[in-house]
């Protein structure tokens, strides 16, 4: 019984009191971490910034120990409070203005990262929770809208905060980070701020081609944004024939000792004049630094650094930033495109560390920059350096440390800021009443969410008359200013604009430059090329077996090809009517060779055709005068003219081979030729056989008389030269002679000359006439010692050897020779074998007739006394 009292006690105890005591609940968990550097601005939406304005400096952290837990030196970045200057600048304005964002004002929560992986992740957090808190999109006593939030200021912090935001679609600016396919599926809430890195790149292998640099160093971070720059540069550098006489990976975490073997035992380092970098600002800097100690110092060698945005100088003291930047001394530098709003100077010179207005940074910035620092009670004084009175002038900091003007990247900033109100006004800004009836208390129901499709179609003009546009992707210009670093001795630093990319511009002007305005570490245009010399024009490049395709030699051009141009890679051909000239630089015209009346050869055979035409044309006029003599009576007067007319036409006809040539010319040359030369020695072959048959009609009982007349000499005259005609209308129907030009006989001349055609006809009017001419001489040959005083067979007889030996010996001649050579070749035979029959035949008789006309009597002529 007393068990079962005991047991239902126990159970009452269990069950819950009626009054119970209402215990208070906590709607989030505490904050573990306090991040002390931070900017807040009160505002109806709220701007939230994760961005590294300084970082901190402990040589020896315990590596078991949480690093927050620990009091560390905090040191500012000038250049990174420069970007947030910027948005404070940004927000002042717009909230000044009451056209844009009427009775609406922005406010900012910004933090730094201090370039931390796993602060940045914490920022992420705060900026999604109330404040002092820790749960990520659970707010229940604050009513700050976070409108968007920007920074990662490098693209693994981008990445890093694209994935936390995205989940929230809140919307993210980010410094430093550029999508790759498919990223805008997965962040679709991360907009770009700075420029397209690609353009750049084109940009930056068109300086390599501008200035004809082929070899070049490249220093790059030991990370995978390095792999992907490489990956994207080393093909466009491949076409272009551009090459990487190495490529040096720096980690983090590199020593001094390190760079000191790199550059005091490569060769190749020596040979580099131009170095491309790709690193994160304190390896570049700890790497110029490491080279001033190491290698400058005993053996100075300068180089040109070309440096990507990638790059912006931030070492921590000021004089090792002087120590590296002072080898950067000529170099060149892209930076993102910065406008000139002329307010953000006076913005920024009235900034007063005294009165910081809740900014914790700027007294800290303010000593950084100055190398001062402000009184504290309690704290002790460091000797070095001097107190700081707030009244410093911003404009007496070297450029290098501090700029009044708005550089890039906080230009970036500043866009984008104004971006952000453009797309709240277009979300409120529209419609049929006023905007100032639109804003105020409904801003406070709006999500961060609801901005995103807005943002994606900003677009309007900023105060420095540019336009700016966003699309889903971010910022969608490219522009980049390129930079020339000089250093003055008074450890001043002026960066020279010396060129602009921007590819909107219309081609041919999308990239400019003024290269006289440039300043060289060593006075004047690197050479950075791996041979010793250029090829010259006329010259063409030869790679070695082993080598890279910019270590190359020079040989000539070939023969018949030229380069106009230095460093060609091959020679061209010239057109088929030119030849090089002697340097193989440029093609000249090629000269017309044919056989003109102003060449000397031409000009000689032209005077002997006249010659020899005038010469028959006097002993025509000779047998006309004296036709009636026994002489000339003897001799058949028809005949006789019909032969002289056919050798006076002969002699003309040569003029049809001089000259330049045509079609016409060259379509009845050969066949005017081949018939009057048939003529010609027709007239002589019925000659013969009229002196054979009058002989033979002396004897008695021969008949060979009833044939002595006109009709068989008028038949011999007329058919022989037929058969040559039909032959050459045959010639002429089939396969004609034809205009020709030979461009490649003789060198640096084109032949004008005419071709046969078909060479058989050529060589069957030929053969024909060397048939006529065999017949002739064989009769006459048989009929020379026939009794008569006055013999024409034995004259005959030696005409036609003359003709046969000439026409015998042209065949050979006339195939060795080219050009005008075998047109006088032809010409030449043509008037020998002419002058011949006119000697042999014509001469004596031209002798009697006006020398010894005595002789010229009938009784002579047939044998008896002297008249």
């Amino acid at each position: 019984m007393t068990q079962l009292l005991l047991l239902l006690v126990l159970l009452f105890w269990l069950l819950p009191p009626i009054m119970a005591k209402k215990m208070q609940t906590l709607c989030v968990l505490p904050q573990r971490y306090k991040i002390h550097e931070h900017y807040y601005r009160p505002g109806d939406a709220i701007i939230g910034g994760n961005l590294p304005l300084g970082n901190y400096w402990q040589l020896y952290l315990p590596f078991n120990k949480d690093p927050y837990l620990f009091s560390l030196a905090y040191l500012p970045k000038p250049n990174n409070y420069h970007q947030f200057m910027a948005l404070v600048f940004a927000v002042t304005e717009i909230n000044k203005d009451l056209v844009l964002l009427p009775n609406v004002t922005l406010g900012f929560n910004i933090y730094d990262n201090a370039n931390w992986n796993k602060r940045v992740s914490l920022i992420n957090l705060f900026l999604l929770s109330t404040r002092d808190q820790m749960v990520p999109g659970y707010k229940c006593d604050q009513q700050d809208i976070l409108f968007s939030v920007i920074g990662g200021d490098n693209p693994q912090f981008s990445m890093q905060m694209a994935s936390i935001f995205s989940m929230f679609k809140v919307p993210q600016l980010s410094i430093g980070f550029e999508f790759i396919q498919g990223d805008q599926r997965v962040y679709p809430s991360s907009f770009r701020i700075n420029p397209k890195e690609f353009p750049q790149y084109v940009a930056l292998v068109w300086l390599l081609l501008y200035f004809q640099w082929n070899w070049v160093g490249l220093i790059v971070s030991e990370n995978e944004n390095a792999e992907q720059f490489i990956s994207i540069l080393s093909p466009m550098l491949m076409e272009k024939e551009i090459c990487l006489a190495f490529t040096q990976m720096v980690k983090h975490d590199f020593s001094h000792e390190e760079v000191f073997k790199f550059t005091l035992h490569s060769k190749i380092w020596a040979n580099v004049e131009v170095i491309l970098s790709f690193a994160e600002p304190d390896i570049v800097e700890t790497f110029l630094l490491a080279l001033n100690f190491y290698l400058f110092r005993q053996n100075p060698c300068p180089k040109v650094w070309i440096l990507t945005s990638y790059w912006k100088p931030h070492t921590n003291h000021l004089q090792d930033r002087w120590r590296a930047l002072k080898n950067l001394h000529g170099s060149l530098h892209f930076r993102d495109h910065g406008g000139i709003i002329s307010e953000f100077s006076s913005f920024l010179l009235s900034l007063d560390p005294l009165n910081p207005q809740g900014d914790m940074i700027l007294p800290l910035w303010w000593e950084k920059v100055f190398d001062c620092e402000f009184h504290k009670p309690g704290h002790s004084f460091v000797k070095r350096k001097k107190y700081c009175t707030g009244k410093e002038n911003l404009r007496n900091l070297p450029t290098y440390i501090f700029q009044t003007s708005m550089t890039g990247k906080s230009y970036n900033v500043y866009n984008a800021i104004y971006a952000l109100a453009h797309a709240l006004h277009a979300m409120y800004g529209s419609g049929s009443r006023p905007a100032t009836m639109k804003f105020g208390k409904r801003i406070s129901s709006v999500q961060s969410w609801q901005l995103l499709p807005y943002l994606m179609n900003v677009q309007f003009n900023n105060s420095a008359g540019e336009e700016i546009s966003f699309s889903e992707k971010g910022l969608g210009s490219a522009r980049y200013d390129l930079l020339n670093w000089v250093l003055l001795p008074n450890r001043s630093v002026v960066l020279l604009k010396i060129g602009q990319i921007n590819p909107g511009a219309p081609p041919g002007q999308d990239v400019t430059i003024r290269s006289d305005a440039i300043i060289w570490p060593t006075k004047k245009v690197p050479f950075a090329r791996c041979g010793m010399k250029r090829c010259r024009a006329g010259e063409r490049r030869s790679v070695p077996d082993g080598k890279q395709v910019c270590c190359y030699q020079c040989v000539p051009c070939p023969e018949g090809t030229i380069s106009n141009q230095t460093d060609a890679a091959e020679c061209d051909p010239c057109p088929e009517d030119q030849y090089p000239n002697k340097n193989m630089v440029n093609c000249i015209a090629k000269k017309l060779h044919f056989l003109a009346y102003q060449d000397p050869l031409g000009y000689a055979l032209a005077s002997l055709a006249l010659f020899f035409s005038l010469i028959t044309t006097a002993i025509v006029m000779i047998f006309h005068k004296h036709h009636d003599t026994p002489i000339v009576k003897a001799n058949n007067r028809d005949l006789t003219y019909v032969h002289l007319a056919s050798l006076l036409l002969c002699f003309l006809c040569s003029f049809l081979f001089i000259g330049q040539p045509g079609k016409l010319t060259c379509l009845f040359q050969q066949s005017a030729f081949a018939i009057l030369f048939s003529l010609a020695v027709s007239s002589v072959l019925a000659k013969t056989v009229m002196v054979v048959l009058a002989f033979m009609a002396t004897k008695p009982g021969n008949r060979t008389r009833k044939f002595l007349g006109k009709p068989l000499t008028t038949s011999i005259v007329l058919v022989c030269p037929l058969v040559q005609t039909v032959l050459c209308a045959i010639w002429l129907a089939i396969s004609p002679p034809f205009f020709n030009l030979d461009l490649h006989s003789l060198f640096g001349e084109i032949i004008l000359e005419c071709k046969e055609g078909s060479a058989s006809f050529f060589y069957a009017v030929l053969t024909y006439l060397g048939l006529l001419a065999l017949v002739s001489l064989t009769m006459a040959f048989l009929a020379r010692k026939l009794p008569d005083s006055f013999n024409e067979a034995k004259f005959i007889t030696f005409s036609m050897l003359v003709f046969c030996s000439v026409w015998i010996t042209f065949i050979p001649t006339y195939l060795s020779t080219k050009g005008k050579s075998m047109v006088a070749v032809e010409i030449f035979f043509i008037l020998a074998s002419g002058a011949g029959l006119l000697a042999c035949i014509f001469s004596p008789k031209c002798y009697i007739i006006l020398l010894r006309p005595h002789l010229n009597c009938k009784e002579n002529i047939m044998r008896q006394k002297n008249c």
